[in-house]
């Protein structure tokens, strides 16, 4: 239920996946700007969370995912293809 908790928070699966999307870690600014100006509040805290999970680290060079957080976004990535399979599937009944 943690897991579920955190990922719904507001900004966080985006925080995630431009993560994902960097090739080399992100600064702080820079993850910021790539989600549309989140507030530093937000994006601090959401931060801190999945730091705090082991999703994301901190290096001398900026935020990037670690070895679970890579694996949890494959995971999102893995949803998405099943959920364009599914729609496509709903839409073929109408």
């Amino acid at each position: 239920m943690v897991l579920l908790d955190v990922l719904g928070q507001k900004w966080t699966l985006r925080i995630l996946w431009e993560l994902y999307q960097s090739d080399r870690p992100i600064t702080f600014r820079a993850l910021r700007e790539k989600c549309d100006a989140v507030s530093p509040t937000s994006l601090n805290a959401r931060l801190k969370n999945l730091r705090e999970l082991a999703f994301v680290e901190l290096g001398s060079d900026g935020f990037s995912l670690t070895t679970k957080g890579e694996e949890l976004t494959q995971r999102f990535i893995d949803l998405d293809c099943w959920a364009e399979d599914w729609a496509k599937q709903l839409e073929q009944k109408d």
